[in-house]
């Protein structure tokens, strides 16, 4: 039987506290900010619903601090939590394209209060409203864009608009679009 060395005992110890360290921090991260985001997320008080509490999408495009737009107008849902690109520009009038190309579901959400005066408000599973899409999604899972396929929308007002995705956005799967 081969033994350990002790200060390499001492290694293993100090290296399997700071991974679990790391892991634990990750999960603690506060609503609308991810582990890895650099902590630009962050809420402003909410909307006051009693689903939970949804919370309010960054000011800095989806919680992306690079300030890059893509100018393209399909969007990928992937396993790795996330919409890329996470920002777009379109101009007015363009159909974008959620395209799920993982294995897991996902949602396209807009934030309510995040999108321009005088937008129509959209959601995958045609909601009119962010609280019907949250409620859907709770009870049924409504709202849900299986692996392989995709939800569109057409997009007429000039402005940013800020979505998520309704059981991911803890993870930071959020984005932006820039119509203009």
């Amino acid at each position: 039987m081969t033994s350990i060395d002790p200060s390499r005992r001492k290694l293993l110890r100090v290296a399997g506290v700071a991974i679990a360290g790391g892991a634990i921090a990750g999960c603690s991260a506060a609503p609308g900010e991810s582990s890895d985001s650099g902590g630009d997320g962050g809420s402003d008080g909410g909307d006051g619903s009693s689903d939970g509490g949804t919370p309010e999408p960054t000011q800095s495009g989806g919680g992306s601090s690079s300030g890059e737009w893509t100018e393209t107008s399909t969007v990928e849902m992937t396993d790795e939590l996330g919409f890329e690109p996470k920002q777009i520009q379109v101009e007015a009038g363009t159909t974008v394209t959620f395209e799920n190309v993982g294995s897991i579901g996902h949602t396209v959400t807009a934030y309510e209060d995040e999108i321009p005066d005088g937008a129509t408000y959209f959601a995958s599973g045609e909601f009119d409203s962010q609280q019907a899409a949250s409620e859907g999604y709770s009870s049924e899972q409504a709202g849900n864009v299986p692996a392989g396929e995709s939800y569109e929308v057409t997009l007429e007002t000039t402005g940013t608009y800020e979505y998520y995705c309704i059981p991911h956005e803890m993870n930071g799967m959020v984005g932006s679009i820039k119509v203009v």
